[in-house]
């Protein structure tokens, strides 16, 4: 947020913020410093290199095309995976990153797949868009028999106030609403295949540590909380933090109502700073601050998708839970809290109004005897819910 942008979603919002407010937030404060010794280490610590078989499996990576989406899809191939859809927004980038990961994979897959074809193909979504999200997922159960990992890891970090379909602000479509709308989309296509190959499917979805130093002021608001995410005005440089805390929360949340004994595990996982292309959009000076973290600390992409595939091939202990350097971990305090777990429930309820909007019907694909999901009807001509 820049300094002449005022935030107006609690008492303090009439102060001035800055790139910098995080670092003299109350939240901060009482959280930096141990979050600090324990970033570096984990950030220093050596990951595990994938070894799980996808042999013959069917995988979708939002954002497949660049970053850690690219290295997760290219992990994916290596260790047998029949088919790999790269989904993005920029087809043409995604077409370079498929020849680049078919050129790199031909020769090191497993000898379990040696008579697997491998197939690498780019599928066109804007994640900001509800109804793309929608029309992807309808393409999704026409054209694949099967779905056994679903990378959610599509996300921006964006200083601005850009409005997308639905009115709401770009960092919470993507990050949220279009994340979130595909992982309930795709559930009835996950348990057929439960059904029918005695798999156990994955949703992962790429949170962040930053969820820690999330003030989520929101909450505090009358009304609908994802109201304040269609104003300009209530714009701050809290919102990347927000989005990655409603993640983690989301996704837990998603767990529960699926229940303990859900054949599709849900979880959510953070990647670690990374060398990624994240940060772009981040206003001066905070992006010179971030590129200069970056070199001196930052994974290399091919490591930090590690902890994506770690969470992709995880097994049923980390259901509704969240996952550090491939590792299970304990979410923010906020997140752990009673106030956290209810603003859990309530954010969750009030994106399933959102999802309504887009996707009528989609509350029943939450029922485990749902396997059609409602993005095979014809596309509605109802907005999504104000």
């Amino acid at each position: 947020m820049t300094s002449n942008q005022q935030a107006s979603s609690s008492p303090a919002a009439s102060q001035k913020r800055h790139a910098f407010s995080w670092f003299t937030d109350a939240n901060y404060l009482s959280t930096g410093p141990s979050f600090v010794t324990k970033f570096i280490r984990t950030q220093l610590k050596t990951l595990p290199e994938p070894k799980s078989d996808f042999t013959g499996k069917t995988v979708i990576v939002t954002g497949g095309n660049s970053g850690l989406g690219r290295e997760a899809a290219r992990y994916f191939a290596r260790l047998g995976a029949a088919k790999v859809i790269l989904a993005c927004r920029d087809t043409a980038k995604g077409e370079v990153a498929r020849a680049d990961i078919e050129v790199s994979t031909r020769s090191s897959r497993p000898p379990s797949a040696a008579g697997v074809r491998l197939a690498v193909e780019v599928w066109q979504v804007d994640m900001s868009s509800g109804s793309s999200v929608r029309d992807f997922c309808a393409r999704v159960e026409r054209e694949l028999p099967r779905l056994d990992s679903l990378v959610l890891n599509a996300g921006v970090a964006i200083g601005a106030f850009v409005e997308c379909e639905g009115g709401w602000e770009s960092s919470i479509a993507i990050n949220v609403i279009g994340t979130f709308l595909m992982a309930v989309l795709c559930l009835p296509i996950m348990r057929r295949t439960v059904a029918q190959h005695n798999v156990a499917p994955t949703i992962a979805v790429v949170a962040s540590d930053a969820h820690v130093f999330a003030s989520f002021a929101e909450r505090k608001r009358q009304g609908p909380i994802f109201d304040a995410f269609k104003s300009a005005t209530d714009m701050n440089e809290d919102r990347y933090n927000v989005t990655k805390l409603l993640d983690v929360l989301v996704a837990r949340e998603l767990a529960a109502r699926l229940g303990p004994d859900s054949p599709v595990i849900v979880n959510s996982l953070n990647p670690g700073l990374c060398q990624s292309e994240l940060f772009r959009h981040c206003p001066f000076p905070l992006s010179a601050l971030l590129r200069l973290g970056l070199m001196i600390l930052g994974r290399k992409t091919e490591v930090g998708a590690r902890t994506l595939m770690a969470a992709a091939s995880a097994g049923r202990e980390t259901h509704g839970k969240y996952m550090d350097s491939c590792e299970l971990a304990d979410e923010s305090a906020f997140a752990r809290s009673d106030e956290g777990r209810a603003a859990g429930v309530r954010v969750f309820d009030e994106l399933m109004d959102i999802m309504e909007g887009f996707a009528p019907g989609a509350r029943e694909n939450l029922k485990a005897s749902t396997t059609t999901s409602v993005a095979t009807a014809p596309a509605s001509t109802a907005q999504a819910s104000s």
